[in-house]
């Protein structure tokens, strides 16, 4: 049988953990080569080494625009071509409700990372790829930016810009053949939907109340996994989505079909998690990128 992405190179920004993770393992058993762009480094030497000659790893801030331009260069010096960059890195963000909402380091952090980071990566990849004449772009976004009730306030914002950005760019770069598309997904199920909780209390169980809401939420009421993005932006990335731009493809196990809402899971899923895991702040859940930018 062949592999997908045989002889392919990609970036993957926020490639150490979680959905990234899963994109760097899906992508070396179809073929590929990648660089891991990661700021967690301890983790992402340790992914790139067990993939041997098949993966490098770069420290990279994506709020930097040097940073992402390196991560762009260290594919092209080792591997001589670009095929896929997959903007990935990224976090919860700030929570509460609008009239809360703080305007400082925490939002800045949230834009730079989620919207910043992308247009940086765009900009670097597209001469690249616009020069080879051929190329994948692919920008993790959310259901958050496709309708309401998904998630926080400005992380909905967020991912709602990088769609229209995605379709944006995907009219620019079309007639070089250079494909230009978001993957959208829904509730993923990893301890990160705990945001700060999972980070200083390792030992609780975040799984089992994140899974029941799964349940709730959704028609395919298994929990969806890191894996099921990663098959999807290996889809996006391979030969086989060649005629396929300026699309958001929705990842969510149909929890975007409105109908299947379960009446216990209330009008707003981020409160529903909050309220399964004990939380009268949602603050206490947001999670903060920790970026070199000052």
């Amino acid at each position: 049988m062949s592999l997908k992405l045989e002889g392919k190179v990609a970036v993957i920004t926020g490639g150490a953990s979680g959905i990234g993770e899963a994109t760097v393992n899906k992508f070396v058993a179809e073929g590929a080569k990648v660089v891991i762009a990661d700021v967690q480094v301890d983790r992402g030497i340790t992914l790139a080494a067990s993939h041997g000659d098949s993966a490098k790893f770069i420290r990279t801030d994506v709020c930097i625009e040097e940073q992402v331009k390196a991560a762009i260069d260290l594919a092209m010096n080792t591997w001589g071509k670009l095929d896929c960059l997959f903007n990935n890195a990224g976090f919860g963000g700030v929570s509460g409700e609008i009239h809360e909402a703080d305007m400082g380091e925490p939002y800045q952090r949230t834009v730079d990372a989620m919207l910043k980071g992308p247009v940086l990566g765009m900009k670097h990849a597209a001469p690249v790829m616009r020069n080879q004449g051929f190329g994948s772009i692919i920008t993790t976004a959310s259901i958050a930016g496709t309708g309401a009730g998904y998630g926080p306030h400005i992380y909905s914002a967020v991912k709602a810009a990088v769609i229209n950005l995605s379709r944006s760019v995907a009219q620019e770069l079309g007639p070089f053949r250079v494909r230009v598309n978001t993957v959208c997904p829904g509730f993923i199920n990893t301890p990160i939907f705990a945001g700060q909780l999972a980070l200083t209390e390792s030992e609780r169980d975040f799984v089992a109340p994140l899974k029941e809401l799964s349940g709730l939420a959704q028609p395919i009421t298994r929990p969806g996994l890191p894996q099921d993005i990663a098959n999807a932006v290996c889809f996006l990335a391979s030969d086989e989505s060649d005629f396929i731009t300026g699309h958001a493809l929705v990842v969510d196990g149909g929890m975007t079909l409105g109908a299947w809402r379960h009446p216990d899971l209330g009008p707003s899923f981020t409160e529903a998690i909050g309220e399964r895991l004990g939380i009268d702040d949602m603050k206490a859940v947001d999670m903060v990128y920790h970026s070199d930018a000052e």
